[in-house]
């Protein structure tokens, strides 16, 4: 058994949680997530099956898109609704739509953020989660994301209250934590905030649509029809180039060679890794230019069995 899953991760599971569930329906032990969801946020989280797991690194680079409610009013320790009260603040004048689009275009580009103590980066060998939890303070380092798109999914024009929430859809790059983005939309606002619901709606090319719950991974694996709900390494690696060679190359990258540039190949080797297919369509390896010479060819990751 092999391919990706999409999984519909619900709230309350960590993303190792997933794995260790997965493991146990699919009766298999080569199994990976493709990066780590929040025990609160819920939605789209890959996961790769046996010969998949070798491609996690390609679907960890991309792209994700949330959907999420930011209270404005109280912080708390873990930036999200299930962390203990910091700070509170009431709201006493209204904000209004312009004020909010106002804060969502200055966070929207490259900007700076500084990842929360309750997550895993790691400091020192350990997590900064770990420190939390222990009631240590400890430096952590600012580092530069990117926010491709930051819009307001609330109608209304004025929002008024000793607390408000509302709703946005973002798109942003690895390595955002959304809930302190939430946060920092507080902050330019006035106001102590934190993330009170999240969903991700996208990662790279997966999206909800594409997702299966627990409950009907069960059922198909009863059925013994899970494997056709495995997108294979082929198509999860759709964004990247294919290129197809006869059997007797085959044989060589297969066993890992480093190979002259083929003459008729119509890819740019320039902008990066592609995929190396045979006559049946199956991917063998991930090929890119060669570092130091010039006119080869060699394998970053061979997926041959």
């Amino acid at each position: 058994m092999e391919g990706v899953l999409v999984l519909n991760k619900p709230k309350g599971f960590t993303s190792h949680d997933c794995v260790f569930k997965v493991r146990k329906l699919l009766r298999t032990k080569k199994v990976g997530h493709t990066g780590t969801l929040d025990p609160d946020v819920t939605g789209v989280l890959p996961i790769c099956i046996g010969r998949a797991t070798k491609i996690v690194e390609y679907l960890t680079a991309a792209t994700k898109t949330y959907e999420g409610d930011v209270t404005i009013g109280f912080s708390t320790t873990t930036e999200d609704a299930s962390g203990e009260l910091v700070e509170k603040k009431a709201v006493t004048s209204p904000i209004t739509k312009e004020d909010i689009l106002g804060v969502l275009q200055s966070l929207t580009g490259t900007i700076e953020q500084t990842p929360p103590m309750y997550s895993a980066v790691k400091i020192n060998g350990k997590k900064l989660y770990e420190y939390a939890r222990a009631g240590i303070e400890v430096e952590r380092p600012t580092r530069a994301i990117t926010i491709h798109e930051l819009t307001l999914l609330d109608g209304r024009q004025v929002f008024e209250g000793e607390t408000i929430s509302f709703r946005f859809r973002v798109t942003c790059s690895k390595g955002t934590y959304v809930r302190t983005l939430a946060v920092m939309i507080g902050e330019k606002l006035g106001y102590p905030a934190h993330m009170s619901d999240l969903i991700r709606t996208a990662s790279g090319p997966f999206t909800l649509d594409d997702c299966l719950t627990f409950e009907e991974i069960e059922e198909y694996v009863e059925k013994h029809e899970i494997q056709q709900y495995l997108l294979p390494i082929e198509k999860a690696l759709f964004h990247l180039p294919k290129l197809q060679i006869n059997d007797k190359l085959a044989e060589k990258v297969k066993n890992g060679a480093v190979l002259p540039k083929p003459e008729d190949m119509d890819i740019d080797i320039e902008q990066g890794p592609f995929l190396m297919i045979d006559s049946t369509g199956t991917c063998l390896a991930i090929y890119e230019k060669h570092p130091q010479k010039e006119g080869l060819i060699k394998p970053t990751k061979v997926l041959a069995i």
